[in-house]
């Protein structure tokens, strides 16, 4: 053997040795840890006994003939567009990492809102993980087949079963269907964590983007209805928290979009999990995590329903008739998911008629609002003038009522008789000033939630330029960053409702009425010029509806008021009258004894 010869075999040999130290390293086996152990087996003991409905599905035959070749798949996206969604799935996991809503613009972005926020490696929407929340998501590289234009199959052969995710959209539909498939090759799969077979999550964020610090007009929610009564809970920072009881649908919300899931068979569901952990660039996730009861059986099949889209009353009552939707869903009650003002509702239901159809005859929602503040002031105005006479009536009791209080204040039942008899002389209701202030507060209050939820506001225009978007704060400048309880906006309407605020008290003040007996110069001055002050500061980046509807409402008000001060400059005067006349016939009958 030549030196030559004896080189080559010596090269071969470093090589062929380096090759195989290095190739787990450079060539890793797409291998996934798993705290879960899917088996392929007949029913272990640990499960005998175990109902499910999926476990007397009949053969899978999709999963059944899933081509898989054992060969490495390499990762690939898929694209389903309808005329409300644009959908991007990944085959690695089965997952959606991307879901823009067409229709319905972020006006950050510019584009459509993206419903899939926050999506990284290790976090998708409806990623999938074996066992409880706490797992990893599947991460493997699936198989890819498209049946239709909008339906895709996401199938992985392991040993011994196959595991699928089928995803079928519709047109005109925000709810998509997604299916949990496996299909044992013999025996019994089994599924099983600590009793959970896998775990089902939504989007990691829903946008638009989420600045808890920035909007504190913005909210997630966690929700949950169980047939009968919803459960809402505000999403915190930093949360992980589990809900144990049952529900018909759960998801996660923002103030004008949400994510729905309902399962078709909620037996199988375990617990409800929220999060708000933060996970990328210290942007805080709001996502929730279904569990799905163990499973032993041949074949499974879980069929859930997935609503992305506005949280409003028109898209989620369709779900609600089955004629109404394509999927022949009906009695979901969605919009349930709906916030309101619980037991006014019905009342926030009535002013939202009303200016629905001031809508349909001006096309525009600032009008709208502006012509509704006006045909409620007009209507409240009786009892606004009746308020204001009642106080004008206990300011000239006052003295009268201070002596009584006086001089039986040692017998408070003497007391309440001779204050009876003293009403009942000058034909005074002490109620009579608080059932107007009383339904003036609920009508309010239903306002407040109905202008700073209605979904309608949403991108809707007032003035071009200047409020652009009644959902949010108007602008008339944008600075590069935040100034301390301003933000970044230089806003007009603000400073306009704090100006009407102060001549709104001015002019009460003026009035007579504006404080109650007793209340000192220190309390006036600071009820009429400190609270609007304070206001002014908490809703500066309050959403532009509701400051217009504060605005026009304190400009109305104002004109009231100077109608309610000629009343009272009136009747102060008949009073007057009537005092120095039974002053008189007082003086005269003691002269006459």
């Amino acid at each position: 053997m030549d030196k030559n010869t004896i080189w080559a075999i010596v090269l071969s040999t470093v090589v062929i040795g380096a090759f195989m130290l290095l190739q787990p390293i450079l060539f890793p086996k797409n291998v996934v840890s798993r705290k879960t152990e899917v088996q392929s087996t007949e029913r272990s003991a640990d499960t005998a006994g175990t109902e499910s409905t999926a476990a007397s599905v009949q053969k899978n035959d999709v999963l059944a003939q899933a081509a898989d070749s054992g060969e490495f798949v390499p990762e690939q996206t898929v694209v389903i567009t309808t005329n409300d969604v644009k959908a991007v799935l990944t085959n690695k996991g089965g997952d959606i990492i991307d879901y823009e809503l067409l229709n319905h613009i972020d006006t950050d972005t510019k584009k459509g809102v993206q419903m899939a926020d926050n999506i990284s490696d290790f976090n998708r929407a409806c990623a999938v993980s074996f066992g409880g929340p706490d797992n990893m998501l599947i991460n493997d590289n699936f198989n890819v087949e498209r049946p239709d234009a909008n339906t895709v199959l996401f199938t992985k052969h392991y040993k011994g079963y196959t595991f699928g995710k089928r995803y079928t959209f519709m047109p005109d539909e925000y709810i998509f269907k997604l299916e949990i498939l496996v299909h044992s090759d013999e025996g019994n799969a089994v599924l099983n964590n600590n009793g959970i077979a896998y775990t089902l999550r939504t989007s990691p964020q829903i946008g638009p983007h989420f600045d808890s610090k920035a909007n504190r007009y913005e909210v997630r929610q966690f929700l949950s209805f169980n047939g009968e009564k919803k459960k809402t809970i505000n999403v915190g920072s930093k949360q992980f928290k589990s809900y144990d009881k049952t529900y018909t649908w759960s998801g996660i919300a923002g103030k004008y979009f949400e994510e729905l899931v309902v399962p078709a068979d909620t037996g199988i569901m375990g617990e409800a999990y929220y999060s708000s952990k933060a996970e990328i660039n210290d942007y805080a996730n709001a996502q929730l995590y279904l569990t799905r009861k163990q499973f032993s059986g041949s074949d499974l099949l879980d069929t859930y329903y997935l609503y992305f889209g506005p949280r409003n009353e028109k898209d989620l009552k369709r779900y609600n008739v089955a004629e109404n939707n394509g999927w022949q869903l009906s009695s979901l009650k969605l919009p349930e998911s709906l916030q309101s003002s619980g037991w006014l509702s019905w009342l926030e239901n009535i002013l939202k008629w009303v200016m629905q159809m001031f809508y349909k005859l001006i096309p525009n929602w600032g009008v709208s609002i502006i012509l509704m503040t006006v045909l409620f002031k007009i209507a409240m105005f009786p009892l606004t003038k009746k308020q204001s006479i009642s106080t004008l009536k206990m300011q000239d009791l006052q003295p009268q009522m201070t002596a009584i209080q006086t001089k039986y204040k040692d017998n408070p039942q003497k007391m309440q008789e001779e204050m009876g008899k003293l009403y009942k002389e000058n034909n005074y209701n002490p109620a009579s000033g608080c059932f107007p202030m009383v339904i003036q507060f609920l009508i309010i209050f239903a306002m407040y939630n109905l202008f700073n939820n209605y979904f309608e506001f949403r991108g809707a225009s007032f003035i071009p330029g200047w409020i652009p978007d009644l959902s949010a704060g108007d602008s008339v400048h944008t600075f590069s960053k935040s100034i301390p309880f301003f933000g970044n906006a230089i806003r007009i309407l603000p400073v306009i409702y704090l100006i009407s605020q102060l001549l709104y008290g001015k002019i009460t003040q003026n009035g007579g009425t504006a404080a109650g007996a007793g209340t000192s110069a220190t309390q006036m001055k600071f009820m009429m010029y400190g609270m609007p002050i304070v206001f002014f500061f908490i809703f500066y980046n309050a959403p532009s509806g509701l400051l217009l509807y504060w605005t026009v409402s304190n400009l109305i008000q104002m004109g009231q008021q100077l109608v309610i001060n000629k009343i009272m400059e009136q009747k102060k005067k008949e009073m007057a009258v009537r005092k120095n006349e039974k002053a008189f016939t007082v003086s005269k009958n003691s002269k006459k004894r």
